[in-house]
């Protein structure tokens, strides 16, 4: 039952370890795009790119039980390419339905109680809603290629004469 792709344990635990990366891109790309002026694009991937290291971490550490795997080199390699694909997930398709939701419905701005701070919900909505495909790319891709035994580093490995 423990190899079982969607077992409780590990799905709630990535959940948690997600939670915590999303609210870190949430954060960075909000500030980035308020404070310097950086377009959504590219507040989304430099939100994205800053929680890399410490999803891979906390993943390996929490997620999916391979803190003691010794193979941190390996699973690196096999976890960036899987950021990679879920980069471009998150990126293109919160851009895409930010771009549609305006499109079709122009732009939402909510106003925080009792502040003068504004939301553009179109913008939260959309981020979230790429986060949470990249959530389920992300979860399957981990838990059944990056921290797995599947042979793909070795022959990669073998193919670029690394040592």
């Amino acid at each position: 039952m423990k190899d079982k792709l969607f077992n409780q344990k590990d799905l709630i635990a990535y959940f948690i370890v997600a939670a915590i990366g999303a609210s870190l891109q949430i954060v960075v790309s909000s500030l980035l795009q308020e404070w310097f002026k950086v377009s959504y694009e590219n507040g989304v991937l430099l939100g994205y790119i800053s929680s890399f290291f410490i999803g891979f971490f906390l993943t390996k550490l929490l997620a999916f039980n391979a803190k003691n795997s010794a193979k941190t080199r390996r699973e690196m390699v096999k976890f960036a390419m899987v950021s990679v694909i879920s980069c471009l997930i998150t990126v293109y398709g919160a851009s895409a339905l930010y771009n549609f939701s305006i499109s079709q419905n122009g732009i939402y701005i909510f106003t925080l109680p009792g502040s003068v701070k504004t939301v553009n919900l179109n913008k939260l909505f959309s981020h979230t809603f790429g986060m949470g495909l990249s959530f389920i790319s992300n979860y399957i891709l981990h838990k059944t290629f990056t921290f797995k035994n599947t042979g793909f580093y070795e022959r990669l490995k073998s193919l670029l004469n690394l040592n």
